[in-house]
């Protein structure tokens, strides 16, 4: 028997389509809403553990987009009707294969344009103190990083942008909102 297509899968899903202010206009499949470019609502979840390590982790070839680049954050779409709070608990979960995970705390949301993809990314913080099992449909490799050591990996890794991205605008809200 042979597996489920995970990429086949999450081309189905039913996305809310956006207007520039992120009220939504009309629902479409997840692949239609990549193909044609339709904004659309994601989450991006910076993860730590009680040590402080940043958890990174490199995609499977099967994803969507960005297949087998690395990403400092975990995520996803925001599903047709879901919150964006709601989104960023089941994929944080979804993706470090844990259950009872504090609610990630939001802390920016900014719209991340390229030629290829548009969508509004709502960033979420969480410290995650349980034993971590990443989906293996989702994640290929991953780990718990210093940020010394991430320094020293970023100029070597293949780097999700929007992911990237994140993680810059995080460092530069924690800069503005330091004590």
């Amino acid at each position: 028997m042979n597996a489920p297509d995970p990429a086949g899968r999450a081309s189905d899903e039913l996305l809310d389509i956006v207007d520039p202010h992120d009220n939504v206009l009309t629902q479409r499949p997840r692949g239609e809403a990549y193909a044609e470019r339709l904004r659309h609502r994601s989450v991006a979840i910076r993860v730590r553990d009680p040590h402080g390590r940043l958890f990174v982790h490199r995609r499977t070839p099967e994803k969507l987009i960005f297949p087998s680049r690395y990403d400092l954050v975990v995520g996803g779409v925001v599903g047709a009707g879901e919150s964006y709070d709601d989104a960023a608990l089941r994929e944080a979960e979804e993706e470090l294969g844990v259950q009872g995970l504090p609610v990630p705390q939001p802390r920016l949301k900014f719209l991340f344009e390229t030629p290829e993809y548009g969508w509004f990314l709502t960033v979420y913080e969480v410290v995650c103190a349980l034993p971590v099992h990443p989906q293996p449909e989702e994640v290929a490799w991953h780990a718990f990083v210093t940020d010394d050591e991430l320094a020293e990996l970023l100029p070597r890794w293949d780097v999700v942008p929007d992911g990237l991205e994140c993680h810059r605008r995080l460092d530069a809200w924690h800069a503005q909102h330091a004590e």
